[in-house]
């Protein structure tokens, strides 16, 4: 008898082995779509946005992670001084002055400097000093982030 039971059971396992799909499983449509209404629900951009995945890292305005004129971004703009207190930003794939707005952190960053090309898929958030500089940029590291694009 436990034998047939054994068979029955080895059986049922095998066929439930055999229809189980060989890929993980991908979220249904419905849940992407929630979870990217969410994100655009979040964006302070009335309208002309988009949203892309990106990979986030951070640097500060000194020598050894820029070049030998760290407070000038490639846009011209005065990063130490930030006269008008933005969240400063460089990304090689996006125009200078665009305004993207990170979720994962609830803020918005402004494009004004670029990274070395090898870089060509990230965005890099600048930290000041005040905020804990090149401490904070390493604690920070690489993320991945869901941005939504203000497009200009």
């Amino acid at each position: 008898m436990k034998t047939a039971l054994f068979a029955a059971l080895l059986n049922i396992l095998q066929i439930a082995v055999a229809a189980a799909p060989s890929e993980p499983a991908t979220p249904p449509p419905h849940e992407f779509l929630a979870d990217l209404a969410s994100v655009i629900a979040e964006s302070p951009f009335e309208n002309n946005y988009r949203t892309i995945s990106a990979t986030l890292t951070a640097y500060s305005a000194t020598p050894e992670q820029t070049d030998d004129t760290p407070c000038i971004a490639a846009s011209g703009y005065n990063i130490c001084i930030n006269p008008e207190n933005k969240n400063i930003a460089a990304a090689n794939f996006l125009p200078f002055g665009t305004k993207i707005y990170i979720p994962k952190l609830g803020k918005t960053y402004v494009i004004e400097d670029r990274m070395h090309a090898r870089f060509s898929g990230y965005i890099d958030l600048l930290i000041p000093e005040s905020a804990g500089g090149t401490s904070a940029a390493r604690v920070f590291g690489k993320q991945t982030a869901t941005i939504v694009v203000q497009e200009l």
